[in-house]
Formats: structure tokens, sequence, C-alpha cells
């Protein structure tokens, strides 16, 4: 094992930082070996089967070129629950774990009825259900195939949730009940911003559930803003992650809205990443 570390080590030096390398570590004896994180110390200097150094290889072959190593292993953890991941989804990211915490934390009804637009993996509507477990909750996305992802990982996990492709944009011509929550990540880096975006993104993460137009960036907020005044009820939450430059932005489009009780937080990085308000119908 030690030797193949070396080998990791090595290969991937001056590609990414070391402490990154180190968690590729981890996670690719974990699944390759099958090894926990404990099994690995304990077992350092046991040599691995050739079938696996060669599995290795080929994980840091696709490292090499900056391929999410997500995409590599095909899975990945989200609130606890391991997900299947794949270029047709976004990865789940941490600080998206930070919302689903606040919506959790939040007072809800105990047989809530939640709505997860743009729900990619699943990730958000999947971690709900797993710690509401009274809660009915629904994913919804334009992408068929992002879908069969989130399907996939909903039986993998035992999680009752309801998947259906509906373009957000076009609410309008679809049927929908009432919800006590609405949640949504939806695209909001601006196409000026791609600069600052990592290479293994921007060459791999499905471009459609990331950017928007500089001319009009918070497309997707506005209307799902627009269709949860009219299907949340009195008071009723909507939870959103957002573009930390648009925290201003999206706190006036909210109060034109109508929503009140707004209240932007930051994640673990202190950015303006998250928001919530509820619907004033009276």
């Amino acid at each position: 094992m030690k030797a193949t570390i070396q080998y990791i080590n090595t290969e991937l030096a001056g590609l990414y930082p070391v402490l990154e390398i180190q968690g590729f570590t981890r996670i690719i004896f974990e699944v390759v070996c099958g090894w926990s994180f404990t099994e690995q110390a304990v077992r350092k200097h046991e040599k691995i089967l050739i079938s696996d150094f060669e599995k290795i290889k080929s994980i840091i072959l696709r490292l090499k070129n900056f391929e999410p190593i997500q995409y590599i292993l095909g899975e990945t953890e989200f609130y606890g629950l391991k997900l299947a991941v794949n270029p047709f989804v976004l990865i789940p990211r941490p600080e998206t774990e930070e919302l689903v915490q606040w919506i959790i934390k939040s007072q809800l009804p105990e047989n809530c009825k939640i709505l997860d637009i743009g729900t990619g993996s699943g990730c958000i509507a999947l971690a709900l259900k797993s710690e509401l477990k009274n809660a009915e909750v629904f994913g919804v996305d334009i992408s068929e195939s992002a879908l069969e992802v989130a399907r996939q990982n909903a039986i993998t996990n035992n999680l009752d949730v309801d998947f259906f492709q509906i373009d957000i944009l076009n609410w309008e011509k679809f049927e929908w009940e009432t919800f006590d929550i609405i949640v949504s990540n939806p695209p909001y880096i601006r196409e000026s911003e791609k600069k600052l975006i990592h290479a293994n993104v921007i060459n791999h993460e499905p471009a459609s559930a990331l950017f928007v137009a500089d001319s009009n960036p918070l497309v997707f907020y506005r209307s799902i803003a627009i269709f949860a005044k009219k299907y949340l009820p009195n008071k009723g939450l909507l939870f959103f992650e957002i573009n930390e430059n648009l925290s201003s932005e999206m706190k006036k489009m909210l109060i034109d809205s109508g929503f009140s009780e707004i209240e932007i937080r930051k994640d673990i990085n202190s950015k303006n990443r998250m928001v919530c308000c509820r619907n004033s119908t009276q």
C-alpha cells in the first residue's frame, strides 16, 4: 500500500493540492480495495492486488485529465447518503448540505409537502426525505437523464421520493398541488464568471445546470418565485441556494415578488450562499 500511495503522490504532484491528493487516496483505497480509513492505517504495510493497482492507475490517469473523482468512481456522499453521480448531474457540494440542514432545523409541519426544483441527482430531495420521515417529497428537473440518476438514488437509499420531468420556466403548462416548502439550487453562475471556475467543473459538469446569461442572471429565481407565490400557502417557506455576488439583487426580487421575513445566510466559507423567505398572502 505504501508504494501505491507514493505512486499516487508522484503522479498527481503539482496538479492538485497536497491535502486534496490525500483525500483522493483515502477515497480510492476505500472504493477500489474496500478498506475503510481505519483499515488503511492498519494495513498500510500490506501489498494490494495487482488487479486493484491497475484500477488505481486508470483512476489516476483520469485525475490527471482533471476529471472529477466523483464521476470517475460514479458515486459521492451527501448528508450521509451514498449517491450515484455522472456527467448528467452536478456533483453535490458541502454548501448544499448546509441548505438542507437549515430546512431540517426550521419549524415545519409534521406531514409537510416539499418540492425540490432542479433536483439533479436528487441530493436535496433525498436528504430531506431521509431526515423528515413523514414528509411527502417531490423533485422536478428538465433533464430526463438527470432524473434517471435521481430515481436510482431513491431506490438505492430506499427513500420514497417522486421525480418528474418539468421545465420550471414553463411551469404554467403543468398541473400542480400546493407545497409547504419549496427549495431550489438552480443555475446561477453568470457567463462572465466562468473564468473563476475550475477547469474540472467547466470541462466535465453539465453547463445547463451551472450557467446563466449575464443579461438575466435571476431568470430561474424569478420564475420559481412567481410559481411559489401561487403554490405555497400563507407563511409557506421558499429556500434557495444563491450566487454570493447577487444576494442584494435576490433580496430585492423576493421583496418585489411579495415575500417577507427574508433571511440570507453565509456558508462555511462566509459567502452569502442561502436565502429563506415566507410567502405573504394576507
